[in-house]
């Protein structure tokens, strides 16, 4: 019974110890962080839709209906096998002079799985917001799904290709 007591009181003077160092007034907490400004959703020079123009990743034809996909990037001979997680983490790109870092996640994404990048100078680069697997075809992708640029994997460690301008790309780590 002795030993109860001894316990209970022991725990009720650690409780009332900890409660006392809570409120002394030393306070450790970490500074809070300075607001990030962002752009307003809908704010900016977004047209609104035409009917008329082709889809996203199409080529137009001329005639109204008729538009075809966009031809794909045929695959080099020696292109590897690749899987998802072999794109997972942060690729270093080069493209026309633009050198600049990707970064792919395999959180899913409409038009495949997320992606951004930072540092790009060129408009195309500096909107990727996704990549998506097509075989042995890695498929970068902007926010409104339109391809930007098909690569193929030359070594584990770096991808080859060209943009949907023609002008070749690299991406590698």
């Amino acid at each position: 019974m002795k030993r109860n007591v001894a316990i209970a009181l022991a725990l009720t003077c650690a409780v009332v110890v900890t409660g006392c160092q809570r409120f002394s007034g030393s306070r450790n907490y970490a500074a809070p962080l300075p607001a990030t400004p962002t752009t307003p959703v809908g704010q900016g020079d977004l047209q609104p839709l035409d009917p008329l123009a082709p889809a996203p990743g199409t080529v137009d034809t001329g005639v109204p209906g008729t538009d075809v996909a966009a031809a794909p990037v045929v695959a080099p001979a020696g292109a590897l096998e690749i899987g998802r997680s072999d794109m997972a983490g942060g690729w270093k790109i080069a493209s026309a002079g633009d050198n600049c870092m990707a970064f792919m996640a395999l959180t899913t994404w409409s038009g495949g799985y997320r992606a951004n990048t930072r540092g790009c100078s060129s408009p195309a680069l500096s909107g990727i917001s996704a990549w998506d697997l097509n075989d042995k075809q890695v498929v970068l992708k902007d926010g409104t799904g339109s391809v930007v640029a098909q690569l193929y994997a030359t070594s584990a460690e770096q991808f080859n290709g060209q943009t949907s301008t023609g002008v070749p790309i690299s991406l590698y780590r």
